[in-house]
């Protein structure tokens, strides 16, 4: 009788592999069903047995090594495979599997894959070792991302020297900082890292002071809109110079709220600042 199911239509064999009462034996004759919906269906299950598994992570079709990337089931010599995939979206849900441990992230690393780098630099589990090669990385994109996330302080020491504004941007809104670390950073020479720390941070009373008289019209302006200014400096800033400002200071009226709550990120492609890779498309 499990031939004749086998058999059936195609939606049939999917429903049969999504089944959690089919039996093994079944699930691995699945594996190997002419169809990539078939076997993407055997691929997904967090309960698929290893000897099924296997041969999906060789499978020709990228959604079905795609499903393996991500299913929490799937060996670490299987990740370790399909971490160096020819197909960039299934080196990429490697990144966003739970069983993704320190040897694949060693690989993520030393990748020539620019965003497998990324992920990896955005990874709260990344090792000190691996974090602090990716403190040369030669794509300031990478580094950026290494710098919102990282929580390592020699990590975060040696990217608040980066001569890249866009790292040091990341920087800035890293809440692991020190409170020595954002004052060096209220007084980093490019605007742009100076208007993102007052957004993103608190700050000491005296750097707040200084940023009151800083030179930069945009630097103000994002202090007078933060969420994180207190009153008292924002008050001050209603008298400021520069009408923009000062209109800005006396008609923030705080967080806006919209009742809905904002989406989640994409597993495996976190939100950061800077360009990103393009959407995946529609299947």
């Amino acid at each position: 009788m499990g031939n004749q199911r086998l058999a059936g239509s195609i939606d049939a064999r999917v429903a049969l592999a999504q089944d959690r009462k089919t039996a093994p034996g079944a699930l691995y004759e699945l594996a190997s069903d002419s169809s990539a919906l078939v076997r993407a269906a055997v691929a997904a299950r967090p309960d698929a047995p290893a000897e099924a598994l296997r041969p999906l992570a060789r499978d020709r079709d990228r959604t079905v090594r795609e499903a393996v990337a991500r299913n929490p089931a799937t060996s670490q010599g299987n990740l370790l495979r399909l971490v160096g995939d020819a197909d960039r979206w299934v080196r990429w849900a490697v990144a966003a599997n739970p069983a993704c441990d320190a040897r694949v992230r060693h690989l993520m690393v030393k990748a020539q894959d620019k965003e497998l780098r990324g992920l990896a630099a955005e990874m709260w589990e990344l090792e000190p070792d691996l974090a602090a090669i990716l403190v040369d990385d030669a794509s300031p994109e990478v580094r950026e991302r290494l710098a919102s996330h990282t929580y390592h302080p020699d990590v975060i020491a040696a990217l608040l020297r980066d001569r890249t504004v866009r790292v040091r941007k990341g920087v800035a809104i890293n809440k692991r900082t020190t409170a020595e670390q954002r004052h060096l950073l209220a007084q980093d020479s490019s605007p742009d890292v100076r208007s993102a720390l007052v957004r993103a941070v608190p700050l000491e009373e005296a750097d707040l002071r200084l940023l009151l008289d800083d030179r930069s019209v945009e630097v103000r302006r994002s202090l007078a809109t933060s969420a994180v200014t207190p009153q008292h400096i924002r008050q001050a800033l209603e008298n400021d110079a520069d009408e923009t400002v000062a209109e800005d200071a006396r008609g923030y009226r705080g967080p806006q709220v919209t009742g809905e709550p904002a989406p989640a990120p994409r597993a495996g492609h976190r939100r950061t600042l800077g360009k990103r890779f393009p959407g995946k498309p529609a299947r």
